[in-house]
């Protein structure tokens, strides 16, 4: 599956550059893989040596550090970490963010292993980085991704200042670390936020929600299918219901699915599923042993949140969302994009719907170069010019300020606040650019966002490398 992942991903990649004017050469230097580390190291552990295999892919340098995830899964190979470290190199350079393209796996299932034993493998493994020039907040910036969280952030973090106690800007060699370890409000949240955010950008759209068939820009009572109900599609899930006031009308997990036509409650769910493994048994919902199956159920929006390759050519032409959201990446097979793209079903692709992490992953970064929390400046300084302009009303007016919006205008803004804020921006913007891109179609047919996002991202590398000379 994971070397289809990476054609898929090339695939994607040549049909975007085809249409582009660039040099000799340039299409394949952009596209191919810069360096990929292979590491086996051994640890002893319960009385024996176990040898342990990891990955670190550097896509491209264009720009520095080069950024991406560690997952750690039984599953993952070279090929794979190859297509997600190209996928980082593409939505950094569709955010046009400072970073390259990165990803690393470590072949592990870390529930097999107790805490304190994953804590060793972890430390093992950023010594084997650190050694070959692959972690560093210079170089090469991990952050969390499938099977990692922040604790393992923490520990790569703690594990190279110890090496390098004279690196002043040494725990910015990851992002996703606790708040309490130099990390940053709003980071846990920040791939389902975002994933949020490009659903409001584009039902913002006329042209866009036109083109999908939804008339009206208003998302509440919009049926909504998640699949994965991890970090990402339960925040993506969470927000839209409790927010936006979608019906989130089923969820798909490895035991299974459950569905519920008024809407599940996705708090009660996932504690459900924290507690038991799966979401067999959840009282709030009727349960569906085969949960591919629900992937074709009619909804407004399909959010397809774990995998990579779960909607394909088998099953493409059964799926009857209008609009699908690729909260994970590579979700959608070349030949499965194909076919939505003849159905008319509007693909808001990976490299810009979950984008949100590597976004805050992003503030995060800048917050441990410069040492100094976001808005500390200027947090005392706004909310007096919101208190003066207040009581100015008040008297222009002879009214009181109303007393529900005070929290919202009157209280200084914390973190968590100018992170969403952030955000929110920088979604919205590219959003707009790529929406622009797809519909200067000067009387022909649109592009898909994906081809229109691809194009964007690989001028911009291109533009970088011509700069360098090359």
């Amino acid at each position: 599956m994971s070397a289809g992942f990476l054609s898929d991903v090339e695939a994607m990649y040549d049909s975007a550059a085809e249409q582009l004017d660039l040099p000799d050469g340039l299409a394949e230097k952009i596209k191919v893989c810069n360096a990929t580390y292979v590491t086996r190291f051994g640890v002893r552990l319960r009385g024996r040596m176990f040898t342990f295999r990891g990955w670190r892919a550097t896509h491209s340098t264009h720009n520095a550090p080069a950024k991406g995830g560690i997952r750690y899964a039984l599953n993952v190979n070279q090929d794979e970490v190859e297509a997600l470290a190209a996928l980082m190199t593409y939505k950094c350079a569709l955010l046009d963010l400072p970073f390259g393209g990165s990803k690393g796996a470590l072949e592990i299932d870390p529930t097999a292993w107790e805490p304190h034993e994953l804590e060793k493998i972890t430390r093992r493994f950023a010594q084997e980085l650190m050694r070959h020039g692959f972690l560093s907040s210079a170089t090469n910036v991990p952050a969390p991704d499938m099977g990692t969280n922040e604790q393992t952030m923490m520990w790569i973090a703690d594990e190279y200042r110890r090496h390098k106690p004279d690196d002043i800007n040494g725990m910015g060699c990851v992002t996703g670390k606790p708040v309490g370890g130099g990390g940053i409000d709003g980071r846990t949240e920040a791939t389902g936020r975002g994933v949020q955010y490009a659903i409001q950008a584009f039902f913002g759209s006329e042209l866009d929600r036109t083109r999908a068939g939804f008339v009206s820009d208003s998302l509440v009572g919009r049926q909504v299918i998640v699949q994965g109900l991890g970090n990402v599609g339960f925040h993506a899930a969470k927000f839209l219901s409790q927010e936006d006031r979608c019906r989130i009308t089923a969820v798909i997990e490895r035991d299974g699915a459950i569905r519920n036509p008024d809407g599940l409650d996705i708090d009660a769910l996932r504690k459900h599923l924290t507690t038991t493994g799966g979401v067999k048994g959840y009282a709030g919902g009727t349960y569906d042993p085969n949960g591919p199956r629900a992937l074709e159920d009619p909804c407004d929006i399909l959010i397809p949140a774990a995998m990579e390759s779960v909607l394909h050519k088998d099953n493409a032409t059964r799926i009857k969302a209008k609009l699908i959201v690729e909260a994970a990446n590579g979700p959608t097979t070349f030949a499965a994009d194909q076919i939505f793209q003849d159905m008319g079903i509007i693909v808001i692709p990976d490299l810009f719907a979950n984008a949100g992490g590597v976004i805050v992953s992003y503030f995060e970064w800048v917050k441990n170069l410069t040492h100094i929390p976001f808005g500390l400046m200027e947090r005392r300084y706004e909310q007096r010019d919101h208190r003066t302009l207040a009581r100015s009303l008040e008297k222009m007016t002879g009214k009181q300020f109303p007393n529900e919006d005070q929290d919202g205008f009157l209280s200084p803004r914390q973190e968590i606040d100018l992170v969403r804020s952030g955000l929110e921006e920088m979604i919205f913007q590219a959003f707009a650019q790529v929406s622009a891109r797809a519909n200067a179609c000067n009387g022909d047919k649109p592009k898909s966002l994906r081809e229109a996002a691809y194009q964007i991202s690989i001028e911009r590398v291109a533009l970088a490398y011509r700069a360098m000379g090359l």
